[in-house]
C-alpha cells in the first residue's frame, strides 16, 4: 500500500472513529468498529474474528492486569471507610506554621490517597469530602481550596497504584513494577510545586486567610498523628513489599484489597451492604476498561495489518523534529484531546500511533509512560470533560466554569512539571534504573 493510499485509509479511520464519538458510541464499541474497518484494508487471508478473538483472549488472560480489578476494588472499599476524616486529623495540626496552613492538607491527603486509590476522581472526592466542609468553617478562600483539590486531586494518576499506568503498561509492553518506581520522584514534585503555589498565594493574599489555629501542645499533636496509622501501614506494607521486590504488582494488589476489608472492618465500616457496593462500583469500571482495552488492542493489530503507524512514524520523522520539538508537538495534541475525551481514552487512543514516533525519537519508553500520565492529569482538569472538574462541581455546588478557573493555575503548574521531566528526564528514570540496572 503505497503513501498516499495510506493517508486516505488513516484519514478514513479517524473521521469514522471522530462520528462515531459524536454519536455517543461507547469509546470501546467505537474503536471496535473502527478495527473491523482497517481490517478490510489488511492484506488477504487474515480472519476477522479470529483476530478480534485471539486479542480480546490475551488481553483478559494477562497476569499483570490482574492487578487493575484489584487495585479499583482497593480503592472502592477505602472510599466507603473514614480515612478521609482521620487523615485530615492527623495532618492538620503539623501545617499551622506554614502558609497556607491547613490548605496543604489537600496536597498532602490527596498524596496519601493516592497511595491506595488509583483513581483521580475517587482521591479528589475522598479527600475533598472531608476537606472542603472544614476549610469553608474555617473561613478559607473557596478559589484556592477548590483549585488545590482539584489539582492534587490528579495525584491518584501519578502515585502508584495508578490505573492509568497499568494500561500504558500492557499497551506498552513494559514493566507495571517500573512505571510504579518512575512516577514517585515526579509526584514528590508536582506536590513540592502545588504546595510552593499555595505559599506563594497566601503570602500575597494574606487577608483573605484565617489566622493560625490555636497551638496545640506537641504530645497532642502525637496523638492526632495516630489517625494516619492505618493508611501508613496500609501503604508501607503493599508498596514495601512492592519497592523491594517481595511480590508482583497482581500480588500486592490482593493484599491491598485484604488490607483495605480489614481496615473497613476494624472501622465498623464493612457492612453487606457496602461489601456489594464496592464490587459492584469495581466490576462497573473494570468492564469499562476491559472493553476499552479489548477495542484499542483489536484497532492496534489492525492499523499494525495496514502499516499505518509506521507509515505516521516514518513521515513525522521526515520533518526533522528535534525530540523537544516532538514532545512541545504531542504535548499540545494531547492538551487539545483532553478538552475531548477521557484520560484512559487519551492512552489507548494514541499509542498505537505515537509510540513508533517516541521509540524512533529515541525516548525511553518509560519515560513516556510517565509524560503521558501527566498528560492524562492535565486532562482531568480541563473542561469539558475533566472528571476532577465534574466531582468538585457537585461537592461544591458551584458552576463548572468557577470550578475551571480555579484549576487553571495548576493546569500550568503541570505544564511546568512537564517541562522539567523533559529537561531532567533522569528524574522519572532514575528509580527504575535501580530496579533493572541493565
Amino acid at each position: 500500500m503505497d503513501a498516499s493510499h495510506l493517508v486516505e485509509v488513516s484519514g478514513l479511520i479517524l473521521g469514522s472513529l471522530l462520528l462515531l464519538l459524536v454519536g455517543g458510541v461507547w469509546i470501546g464499541a467505537a474503536l471496535l468498529i473502527c478495527g473491523f474497518i482497517a481490517m478490510q484494508f489488511a492484506p488477504a487471508g487474515i480472519q476477522l474474528g479470529a483476530a478480534l478473538a485471539t486479542n480480546a483472549w490475551s488481553g483478559a488472560a494477562s497476569w499483570s492486569l490482574a492487578a487493575l480489578p484489584l487495585f479499583i476494588w482497593m480503592g472502592e472499599i477505602l472510599f466507603r471507610t473514614r480515612l478521609s476524616d482521620e487523615m485530615f486529623r492527623g495532618l492538620a495540626p503539623w501545617l499551622n506554621w506554614l502558609p497556607g496552613r491547613l490548605v496543604h492538607v489537600n496536597v498532602l491527603g490527596c498524596g496519601l490517597f493516592g497511595a491506595v486509590s488509583g483513581s483521580s476522581a475517587a482521591t479528589t472526592a475522598m479527600v475533598a469530602k472531608i476537606t472542603l466542609p472544614e476549610l469553608k468553617k474555617r473561613g478559607y478562600n473557596e478559589r484556592i481550596a477548590l483549585g488545590s483539590l482539584a489539582g492534587a486531586g490528579t495525584l491518584g494518576f501519578l502515585v502508584p497504584p495508578s490505573i492509568p499506568m497499568i494500561v500504558y503498561a500492557v499497551a506498552a509492553n513494559v514493566s507495571i513494577i517500573q512505571m510504579f518506581m518512575a512516577g514517585l520522584l515526579p509526584a514528590v514534585i508536582v506536590m513540592g510545586l502545588y504546595m510552593g503555589a499555595i505559599v506563594v498565594w497566601h503570602l500575597m493574599n494574606k487577608d483573605q486567610s484565617p489566622p493560625p489555629e490555636p497551638r496545640m501542645p506537641f504530645r497532642a499533636k502525637l496523638k492526632e498523628t495516630l489517625n494516619l496509622i492505618p493508611l501508613a501501614l496500609l501503604i508501607l506494607t503493599v508498596f514495601g513489599a512492592l519497592l523491594l521486590g517481595w511480590a508482583t504488582a497482581t500480588e500486592c494488589a490482593a493484599w491491598g484489597v485484604l488490607g483495605a476489608l480489614v481496615i473497613a472492618l476494624w472501622q465498623r465500616a464493612l457492612t453487606w451492604k457496602t461489601f456489594i457496593d464496592s464490587i459492584m462500583g469495581a466490576t462497573r469500571m473494570t468492564s469499562m476498561i476491559m472493553l476499552i482495552l479489548t477495542g484499542a488492542g483489536y484497532m492496534s493489530i489492525a492499523m499494525g495489518y495496514t502499516g499505518i503507524p509506521n507509515a505516521l512514524a516514518s513521515w513525522v520523522d521526515s520533518f526533522q523534529l528535534s525530540p523537544y520539538a516532538l514532545i512541545a508537538v504531542l504535548t499540545i495534541m494531547y492538551v487539545l484531546l483532553g478538552c475531548a475525551i477521557d484520560g484512559l481514552s487519551m492512552i489507548v487512543l494514541t499509542t498505537v500511533v505515537v509510540l513508533p514516533m517516541i521509540q524512533q525519537a529515541g525516548f525511553d519508553l518509560v519515560w513516556f509512560g510517565i509524560f503521558l500520565v501527566l498528560m492524562v492529569e492535565m486532562a482531568q482538569i480541563t473542561p469539558p470533560v475533566g472528571f476532577n472538574l465534574f466531582v468538585l462541581q457537585t461537592m461544591s455546588g458551584r458552576d463548572s466554569l468557577t470550578v475551571a478557573k480555579a484549576a487553571l493555575p495548576f493546569f500550568f503548574l503541570l505544564l511546568a512539571a512537564v517541562a522539567v521531566l523533559t529537561i531532567f528526564p533522569d528524574i522519572v528514570l532514575v528509580l527504575p534504573r535501580m530496579v533493572y540496572p541493565g
